[in-house]
C-alpha cells in the first residue's frame, strides 16, 4: 500500500480520530487536575489588620488559613499603638489563595533616638533647621543676657538642661536658650 492510497483509507481516518479523541480526552484531564491542584476557585478575603497586635493578627490568620511574615519598621507612627500593624501586603479585601503569606509592618514602640549635635554658639536660623531636619520640634524661646543676638546659648525640655550628644527621641520638642545682643528693653531707638 502507497502512502496516497492509506491516505485515503479508512484506517488512517480511524487512526486521526482516535488520536484527537484522546488528545482531548488528555486535555479535558489535565485542565480538570490543573484546577484542583490549583485550588483554582477557592479564595480567601484578606482581612484587615490595621491597628491590631501581632498576637491578635496571628489568631485571625491562622483562623483564615493564611501566615504571615513580620516586617520592622524605622518609623514610629503615633496615630497607632505601639507594636501594632501599621501596613500590609496584600491589601484588606483582596483574594488570595490558602497559606498565602501576609506581610505586616509593626509599629515600633516609640520614636527612635537621635544624638543632639552640638549646635551651641550657633544663630538661631541655623539651629532651627539642623534639629528639625533630625525629627526634633523647636518649642518656646527664652532669652538670657548674653552678647550675641539670637545666638543659641543652650537647650531644654521642660526647663531641663540637655547637652549635645544627649540621645532624644525622634518628635522631641526642644525649647532654646538665645542670647538677647545686650539690648535694653527700655531703650528706644
Amino acid at each position: 500500500m502507497n502512502l496516497l492510497q492509506y491516505l485515503k483509507s479508512k484506517e488512517f481516518l480511524r487512526t486521526i480520530i482516535l488520536v484527537i479523541a484522546i488528545s482531548l480526552l488528555l486535555l479535558f484531564a489535565l485542565v480538570k487536575w490543573l484546577s484542583y491542584h490549583t485550588k483554582h476557585d477557592e479564595m480567601i478575603t484578606v482581612p484587615n489588620l490595621e491597628k491590631l497586635s501581632l498576637a491578635e493578627s496571628y489568631k485571625i490568620l491562622t483562623e483564615s488559613k493564611l501566615n504571615y511574615v513580620v516586617i520592622d519598621s524605622a518609623s514610629f507612627n503615633p496615630k497607632f499603638p505601639p507594636k501594632s500593624v501599621i501596613e500590609q501586603n496584600p491589601l484588606p479585601g483582596d483574594f488570595v489563595k490558602e497559606n498565602r503569606k501576609i506581610y505586616l509592618t509593626l509599629n515600633p514602640s516609640n520614636y527612635r533616638k537621635v544624638t543632639i549635635p552640638n549646635v551651641l554658639d550657633q544663630t538661631k536660623r541655623q539651629v532651627v533647621i539642623q534639629l528639625k531636619s533630625l525629627g526634633f520640634r523647636i518649642g518656646k524661646e527664652r532669652y538670657i543676657k548674653d552678647l550675641g543676638r539670637d545666638v543659641v546659648r543652650g537647650l531644654e525640655i521642660n526647663n531641663k538642661n540637655i547637652k549635645p550628644g544627649d540621645r532624644l527621641p525622634k518628635n522631641t520638642v526642644i525649647d532654646l536658650v538665645l542670647g538677647d545682643g545686650l539690648i535694653n528693653k527700655d531703650t528706644i531707638y
